[in-house]
């Protein structure tokens, strides 16, 4: 008996019908692939937001916190609950805390080590999620695979009932593997893309916060006098113009 023909217009060998001949298995695979792919979405979209945020925290750090008179009067300068404002804070905690310790023990070496906790902790927080973005993109190929190889299966099923191997038999099961395949690749490749992307971006932030808790640790063991020097400013276009008028030759 003939295979009835598809409406015209529709696909009889697309993903729908891939997934209605494939049954309930065909129908797993694909709802896990788009929950994994859904999920490293959302990981990279905020994973940048956060890492954009510390960035701009960075640049107003730079230009504002090295003007203060001291630690406390820059750390109001910046954001509540900012990695760069956990890192001054941290930093005053510990230089209190020396003070009252009964066994002495280097300042330096004890401001080492709690700056370092606390760069952790922001290098600790910055990288969750990713191990997620790393499963999805090592483990999406396999679920799809598994897919192809039920696709695959149902077809040899077709070819053993039928006796022989007609086009009309294996196409929607071949079809389906195939489909399986490339979703399988689809949610990898970008999860993958998305984990290198942000761990450089990490690294950069991470710098970033690596060179300002060892600006703060000078800071510290010289009694502030060691510290980065502030950006200097532009000059107004206003102020400029009358010293460029200033220079200019007169004319006789």
């Amino acid at each position: 008996m003939a295979t009835p023909a598809a409406p015209a217009g529709e696909n009889p060998y697309g993903l729908m019908a891939a997934l209605e001949q494939g049954g309930a298995i065909a129908w797993a695979v694909f709802l896990i692939l788009v929950a994994m792919s859904a999920a490293s979405w959302y990981i990279l979209f905020v994973k940048l937001f956060e890492q954009q945020k510390i960035i701009n925290q960075g640049k107003r750090a730079r230009s504002t916190f090295w003007q203060s008179a001291n630690l406390r009067e820059g750390a109001a300068k910046l954001e509540k609950n900012s990695a760069y404002r956990q890192i001054v804070d941290d930093a005053v905690v510990a230089q209190e805390q020396h003070a009252k310790l009964t066994d002495p023990i280097d300042q330096h070496d004890w401001m080492l080590g709690s700056l370092a906790r606390s760069q952790g902790a922001i290098s600790s927080k910055l990288g969750s999620g990713l191990a997620l973005l790393a499963t999805v993109g090592s483990v999406s190929p396999f679920i799809g695979l598994f897919g192809t190889v039920i696709g695959i299966y149902r077809a040899l099923i077709k070819i053993g009932a039928a006796g022989q191997a007609s086009i009309d038999a294996v196409a929607g099961p071949v079809g389906e593997a195939l489909i399986m395949t490339a979703l399988g690749l689809a949610v990898a490749v970008p999860a993958v893309m998305a984990y290198n992307w942000l761990m450089r971006r990490n690294k950069a932030v991470l710098e970033e916060l690596a060179r300002f808790t060892n600006d703060i640790h000078g800071y510290i063991m010289s009694n502030g006098a060691v510290k980065p020097l502030a950006p200097a400013r532009a000059a107004p276009a206003a102020a400029k113009a009358p010293a460029a008028a200033a220079a200019a030759p007169k004319k006789l």
